[in-house]
């Protein structure tokens, strides 16, 4: 079977490219599996297009364009006349490559856990090692604010003198939106201390970006504010498990029938580490599929990789590249035992303090500059 990346460098030259910029997809509310597309096409024609915030495909400019057409919602036959005008090949050609891509790409929404380099051949370079023009994600730390009764050490309450207004994180949000970032992760300190919290991820809805929250969960206990959040068109949430706190499971409870994506967060430290076997079993008779583990401290590695094992067999997903708390390190992908998670920092993800300075991520204190008064250029080292 020829190969998408055969077929199109095989037949296509390089044309005048489509114009650059981000274009989005969301599939209806009643689509059999929901999912969103954002691509961003770069100036020289290739593209990079984003499926579900998640995995990301390196595309050449011909499979660029059938992904440009697909998001536009253009129907086979014209996307098939367009691309043979413009490359000079059969129509009937330009069909079965375009009906390819797409039943290839679909097939890939549909079981997410195949590799689409493996399975379907798409171009892909490996996670974080191709140019890009503008990160995936970024991070937005609304606060530094803790709940009452949280160590104040968690966060670093002295690098920031202000929180930004409302205003400000829009421009913010939009400016990310405007240079290609499809992904803005709220978190803190406590996001949900944040007043305007549900209008600025209502804020980066209306722009076609996909939006995260990370809490420790407790406000969600309420009905009325976690609809209120729902109601924003909230993507995805994880929720910073305290497992000595009943408040907490209480909260998971009442969100876990939602229709949102829900990843716990759980550190383990001296005093929970003997009981991460039970809390794992807890979570996965609650209906959680999606883990994201920590460590305190080193000295608690072989329990760290032990507890992945064990949730691994629970059923539970594990997932390492979305932020954690500030004071934890990074959550470690374990499905292979040989693999480091890839690193991203300051390339696929960027982390924005509460008074707009950004580092390549939270705990990496490098001021890249501040999203106010910096462009991008200056921040992405471009300039």
């Amino acid at each position: 079977m020829t190969s998408i990346r055969e077929a199109f460098q095989n037949l296509f030259t390089k044309k005048e490219p489509l114009a650059a910029g981000v274009y989005h997809y969301q599939a209806p509310p009643d689509a059999e599996f929901p999912y969103r597309l954002h691509l961003r096409l770069e100036p020289d024609g290739d593209g990079v297009l984003i499926v579900n915030a998640s995995t990301v495909l390196h595309l050449n400019q011909s499979a660029a364009e059938y992904a440009y057409h697909l998001i536009q919602g253009t129907t086979e036959e014209q996307a098939a006349r367009e691309v043979a005008l413009r490359y000079q090949v059969s129509a009937k050609q330009a069909m079965a490559d375009f009906t390819d891509f797409k039943a290839r790409l679909l097939t890939m929404i549909d079981i997410p856990d195949l590799d689409p380099v493996t399975f379907f051949d798409f171009e892909r370079d490996d996670p974080y090692t191709g140019e890009i023009s503008a990160p995936y994600r970024l991070d937005c730390a609304l606060t530094y604010r803790l709940p009452e009764g949280a160590d104040p050490q968690a966060t670093p309450t002295k690098r920031v003198d202000r929180e930004l207004a409302t205003e400000e994180w829009n421009s913010i949000i939009d400016k990310a939106w405007e240079i290609g970032i499809p992904h803005i992760v709220f978190t803190g300190g406590e996001p949900t201390l944040c007043a305007d919290l549900p209008n600025l991820i209502a804020h980066a809805e209306a722009n076609g970006q996909v939006t995260g929250l990370l809490t420790n969960g407790l406000k969600l206990a309420d009905d009325d504010y976690l609809n209120t959040l729902l109601q924003t068109g909230l993507d995805h949430l994880m929720v910073l498990l305290r497992p000595e706190d009943e408040g907490a499971w209480a909260a998971l409870e009442n969100v876990l029938p939602e229709d949102l994506h829900t990843t716990v967060h759980l550190t383990l430290t001296p005093e929970n580490a003997s009981a991460a076997a039970a809390y794992l079993e807890r979570l996965a008779n609650m209906g959680v599929n999606a883990l994201s583990l920590s460590e305190s401290s080193p000295e608690l590695n072989e329990i760290l990789q032990t507890t992945a094992e064990e949730a691994t067999e629970l059923g539970l997903s594990l997932v390492w590249d979305i932020p954690v708390p500030y004071s934890s390190h990074n959550p470690v992908a374990l499905e292979t035992a040989e693999d480091e998670p890839p690193q991203g920092a300051g390339r696929a993800w960027l982390y924005v303090e509460p008074d707009g300075d950004v580092l390549p991520a939270q705990g990496i204190n490098q001021v890249l500059g501040n999203l106010l008064q910096d462009s991008w250029g200056k921040i992405l080292g471009t300039d």
